[in-house]
């Protein structure tokens, strides 16, 4: 097998902005089976469940700790009519989604079932509004709804409804994809808009809100300067109108073909290596996003989401074209721990991601069927490995001996990827070695801290193509990786791993 070599430096006693743990969020839209048959099973399910709500899921999911949870949607939300999915379910009318499927849906999993998945999740909750076909009274009714206390017509009704405390309910969307499914908007209206909207969601007893005007698809800068001139103007350098406090942008990733377009386990060794470098543009498209905020906001006040991301593939044989239920592989892993990387990089001005989407959909932690039978995806087990960033300070490094890039025409993709961060007396370093064929030997000179431990774990498997089944498990799972530390020059410590090829791999540092 060919072989590469690398060296990095990484400076210990050297820290940079935050990684905050909202850049580890995640997302369940009403589409396909993200709720209904993935997080819902109902009371009288023979799975085990709390309140409807499938137990194993829950648990799995508690395992990574996520930090928040994005709901109703995506598309769903411009669609979704809140009181709709509130009081007693018998109660609540039968909707038709016919954004996903023209399936008709029960309501049973509403506002209340939500906050108490996100109780149980331990996550925060990260509502998205209804801007395409609802009203600026309605959402701000909701947010009253969900974080006043005392007395009020909407607090009233919650409490009829079975809910006597407000829930702390920090993260508001102001609608979704405004330029496409949520109304084919053109920026400077929904710049306005989104304005209005936001005026009226207020804060409630101490409940903060953060809201998220709905921002680009890809790089398209001109929406964001769109939204950016509602909060300040070019040059300006006192501090943003307090309108909203983020903007988000959407981005996903797929072989060159287009979003759903390819096999999720079927592909080519080129189109690994596109839906590699489509995944690690999002580095450019981030940069520029910042860019110009930052020419209307230099002290980054203003935060940057990027609340859906993943891979889009074609939907899985014999299942309904309309649900996006695809397998996950390792090739997906790989541009999830590839996305971390450079989310980590930004964590100056992006402070929360979202992946599409949790259970059944897109590229999902967690596949499920109707059985009882749950798979983590080779996406789960990135997450689980990369907890340790969530709330850590980034830790410069200096990748000063490289493998040669990859060319695909035009195109180069360097396959090494390296973050790292630091909490608590511990170093987390993640490493993602991209190439098909090559195992990579990296050199980590670790200076101005003692180590004196390390635990690697990797990521691998003989191909990209390999998943995860009912029946096979554990055919992608994290594996103990032997590393060697040694003195190195100058007082440093070197740190030796051996990379296989299309592997992701974290090593633990205990510090002195």
């Amino acid at each position: 097998m060919p072989s590469s070599t690398a060296r990095a430096v990484i400076d210990l006693d050297v820290t940079g902005p935050t990684i905050s743990k909202h850049l580890y969020g995640h997302f369940a839209e009403h589409l396909g089976r993200c709720i209904y048959g993935g997080f819902w099973v109902g009371e009288d399910s023979p799975i085990p469940n709390e309140g409807g709500l499938r137990l194993d899921v829950v648990e799995a999911l508690r395992a990574l700790e996520i930090p928040n949870l994005r709901w109703p949607g995506g598309c769903f939300a411009d669609a979704y009519h809140w009181r709709d999915g509130v009081g007693r379910k018998q109660d609540r009318p039968v909707m038709v989604n016919s954004l996903w499927g023209d399936v008709e849906e029960n309501n049973h999993f509403g506002t209340h079932e939500f906050l108490a998945l996100c109780d149980l999740l331990g996550a925060e909750p990260y509502v998205n509004g209804n801007v395409g076909s609802g009203t600026v009274q309605e959402m701000s009714e909701w947010v009253e709804y969900l974080t006043r206390d005392g007395d009020s017509p909407m607090v009233r009704l919650r409490k009829a409804n079975g809910r006597e405390k407000p829930w702390r309910v920090p993260f508001w969307g102001i609608g979704n994809e405004a330029w496409g499914c949520g109304g084919h908007m053109r920026a400077d209206t929904y710049a306005d808009l989104a304005s209005r909207y936001a005026t009226f969601l207020h804060n409630h007893d101490g409940n903060e809100l953060y809201r998220i005007a709905a921002g680009a698809a890809d790089d398209d800068l001109a929406w964001t300067e769109a939204l950016m001139k509602v909060v300040s103007c070019l040059g300006c350098t006192s501090r943003p109108r307090d309108i909203f406090q983020a903007i988000s942008f959407h981005y996903y990733s797929f072989a060159g073909d287009g979003i759903s377009k390819g096999s999720a386990t079927e592909f080519t060794d080129e189109q690994y290596y596109r839906t590699m470098l489509k995944a690690s543009a999002i580095d450019r498209v981030i940069a520029g996003h910042s860019a110009v905020m930052d020419a209307y906001d230099p002290h980054r006040r203003v935060g940057l989401v990027c609340d859906e991301w993943g891979t889009w593939w074609e939907a899985a044989p014999g299942t309904n074209p309309r649900f996006l239920y695809q397998q996950n592989t390792l090739r997906d892993a790989l541009v999830a721990s590839l996305h971390f990387d450079i989310f980590h990089k930004h964590a100056a001005r992006l402070r929360m991601a979202n992946i599409a989407q949790t259970v059944n959909v897109l590229q999902a932690m967690i596949l499920t069927d109707d059985d009882g039978g749950l798979v983590l995806t080779p996406t789960y087990h990135v997450f689980a490995m990369n907890k340790g960033h969530q709330d850590a300070a980034s830790v410069p490094v200096h990748v000063v001996e490289k493998p040669a890039a990859v060319t695909m025409g035009d195109d180069e993709l360097a396959p090494l990827s390296v973050s790292a961060s630091t909490k608590d007396g511990n170093v987390l370093v993640s490493l993602s070695n991209l190439a098909l064929d090559t195992d990579t030997t990296v050199r980590l000179d670790l200076r101005g801290r003692a180590v004196t431990a390390a635990r690697a774990r990797i990521l691998t498997a003989d191909k990209p193509q390999r998943h995860n089944s009912t029946t096979a498990p554990d055919t992608v799972a994290p594996a103990d990786l032997a590393v060697t530390l040694r003195p190195g020059a100058l007082g440093a410590t070197e740190l030796i791993a051996v990379l296989a090829p299309h592997s992701f791999a974290t090593v633990e540092l205990s510090l002195t």
